[in-house]
């Protein structure tokens, strides 16, 4: 459904952060990009979003493909009309306008007013707490329902694919757990195909299909997820673990075993 490949992005016309940079998102997984801060994950959704040029960012190499046609160098607008979405990191939710005008935003681009309104209520039947809240200033609501407000946001735009980006970014290990299961509920239930960048190794890859591992603007070690929990580098540097039991540090990755993955 979705091929990253071989981009470069550069920022500022001086800073490259994506160096060659290749992955692929199959229709209805959810697809894991992991690495430490830095790695370049945000980087390539916002590549993918076209939300890069707000950010004076640009694909100088390579290209993105949704179902076989270019997005790369279309504008934000458009990207979401073909069916690609971002939620954002941080939440980013309209604090002034009620939790009931942000979902309905997400829905701006369409013009099946039906189906807006079936889908208006089915956001309310995966997070109930928001219809509580419906009236209530978005600005207003604690960190776990501005997530939950963000991802209803997104399934509004009738998504192909959604991007998210650390969902479970300052909140709570137990509403951590409640947002993954309602991830994992949306992509089997509605067929939605997500692309998910997460700190957190261990929850990302028990809800994956197929993960992505990246290391200074490169993919580094991919496979699926079961495979990637097994791999003794991936239980060392992301999930604790290892063959001794001895957690590394991300400084430690220089002993990592790298490899360029080149798609055609």
């Amino acid at each position: 459904m979705l091929q990253v490949h071989n981009i470069e992005v550069i920022y500022n016309d001086a800073v490259l952060v994506l160096k060659g940079m290749s992955l692929r998102v199959r229709e209805g997984q959810i697809v894991a990009l992991l690495g430490p801060n830095g790695a370049g994950k945000s980087t390539t959704l916002k590549a993918i979003s076209g939300l890069l040029k707000s950010e004076e960012g640009e694909v100088t190499d390579g290209d993105i493909r949704l179902l076989g046609t270019r997005i790369d160098r279309l504008e934000p607008e458009e990207i979401v009309r073909l069916g690609i979405f971002q939620v954002m990191e941080g939440r980013r939710v309209f604090e002034d306008l009620t939790v009931d005008e942000n979902i309905l935003m997400g829905g701006y681009t369409r013009k099946d007013a039906a189906g807006v309104r079936h889908d208006h209520d089915l956001v309310f039947d995966y997070f109930p707490r928001l219809k509580e809240r419906r009236n209530q200033l978005a600005g207003y609501l604690s960190g776990g329902e501005q997530q939950m407000l963000a991802i209803s946001r997104g399934l509004m735009a009738r998504p192909k694919i959604m991007l998210l980006d650390e969902p479970s970014l300052g909140l709570a290990p137990l509403l951590v757990k409640e947002i993954f299961a309602i991830i994992r509920k949306i992509n089997q239930e509605e067929k939605t195909t997500i692309l998910l960048v997460e700190q957190n190794a261990n929850l990302a890859l028990s809800i994956a299909d197929f993960g992505y591992i990246m290391e200074n603007g490169r993919i580094v070690l991919d496979g699926e997820s079961d495979k990637l929990k097994a791999n003794e580098d991936v239980k060392r540097f992301y999930l604790g673990g290892g063959s001794n039991g001895e957690r590394k540090s991300y400084r430690d990755l220089k002993f990592y075993k790298r490899r360029k993955r080149w798609l055609s």
